[in-house]
This record gives C-alpha cells, structure tokens and sequence, in this order.
C-alpha cells in the first residue's frame, strides 16, 4: 500500500506552521514561527498583527518544512488546513495558502477542526491509539472533556462556562504583572512557592442547556465534526 503523505497547515492563533506528515502518524518535518516576542509588548495576541504576520512567513515555513523532510511539492499527497476555531483574519492566511496549493498541485484539500486537531495529536505520540477513548482538552481558548467515540465522532461530557484553562493562566498573568505569555511564568512561580490562600469550594448546580460543567451521560451532547 502506497504512503500518505500530508502537507498540514495551521495559522488559528500567533503561530504559523507546516508540518509533513506520512499516514497520518510518522512526522517528517514540523516548522513552527512564533510571533510571541511580537506580542509581548500589547499583553496578548493582538489578531491584526498576528494575520500580518502569517502572510510574511508562510510560504517561507511551508517550503522549510518540505526542506527537512527532504521531499518536494510533487512529492504530496493531500494539503490539509485548520479552517477554526481561531482568529478569523489568522485562519484566512492559512485557509487561502492551502486552497492556492491544492489547485495548483491539483491534489485534495482538508479542512481540519481546531479542537478535532487536539485530539489528533494523541495519534501522533501514541501511534497504537485507536478510538474509543475520553480525552481531556487544555487549549489557549477552550478546555473540553470528550468522548471520541471514532475518528470523526465525539461526545462533549463536559466543559468549562465561562473561560478556558489556558486563558486563564494569561489573565491572571497580565493582572500581576508578569506579562505574556503567562502559563509557564505561572507554572515556574507555582513551584517555588507556598500555598497560603484558601480557595472556596466551587458549588457545581444542575446543567442547563449549554452542556457545561461535566452534565450526566442523559445530558451529554454529541455533535460531529466535519473535515
């Protein structure tokens, strides 16, 4: 059986990538341009910026990444893209590179979830991964408990009903002064210091309809997410 070989992008945020994948699990190559220096000075990704950014460097990050995996364009197979959630203006750079790209090298386009991407990624550490399985997403803008029940479907347990994780860790950040990024200058302080605040014990009432905060198996919602 022939090799798949997938030319991916992703541009959801502040950081632009390409990475060539073969069957979806070997990685070849993997390039990544940070914007994160950039950003610093306004406390968080400022989304015009970050879309800017992305049309300066993508085509030089894709053409890196064919370069470490030592192939070329006629080399592949299918491009693939994240089309959200994300940065609407950062997702558009991407998105339109990878639709350009299929055209012209005339090979199939995949639209990839954001969050579904997430979870992908556990096929990529544990190659011997098959579904069904509960995984626990903590992403920069959403934290999820879900059932993947195959490749293509999943049960949303249970979610957070105001704020993610990841956002969290950046605004408490920006509230004391530490600066952006902040999840790993809080990590780093956390494990230097000592617990002398008591938290109060969250009170966790019935579900409504937006299936937040870990409903019953009879409140969960199943939704699909297309390529």
């Amino acid at each position: 059986m022939k090799d798949i070989v997938t030319l991916a992008i992703e541009t959801s945020c502040d950081e632009t990538s390409s990475a060539i994948l073969r069957n979806g699990r070997d990685v070849l190559s993997n390039v990544v341009n940070s914007q994160e220096d950039i950003h610093k000075m306004y406390g968080g990704v400022v989304p015009e910026i970050a879309s800017r950014c992305h049309t300066e460097v993508i085509n030089q990050v894709v053409k890196l990444s064919l370069e470490k995996a030592n192939i070329s364009f006629e080399d592949i197979d299918v491009v693939a893209c994240t089309y959200g959630p994300g940065l609407v203006g950062a997702l558009l750079v991407g998105v339109s590179y990878a639709k350009g790209l299929s055209y012209a090298l005339e090979k199939p386009l995949v639209g990839v979830n954001h969050i579904e991407g997430h979870i992908a990624s556990n096929y990529i550490t544990y190659k011997d991964l098959e579904p069904p399985f509960l995984c626990l997403i903590i992403s920069g803008g959403h934290t999820h408990l879900a059932h993947v029940k195959s490749y293509t479907e999943f049960e949303v347990i249970g979610k957070t009903r105001d704020d993610a994780v990841g956002e969290a860790f950046d605004k408490v950040a920006r509230v004391i002064g530490l600066g952006y990024p902040g999840g790993p200058k809080i990590d780093k302080l956390a494990k230097e210091g000592q617990a002398n605040i008591e938290l109060p014990t969250p009170k966790v009432k019935p579900v409504g309809a937006d299936g937040s905060v870990c409903p019953s198996l009879k409140q969960t919602r199943t939704i699909r997410l297309q390529l």
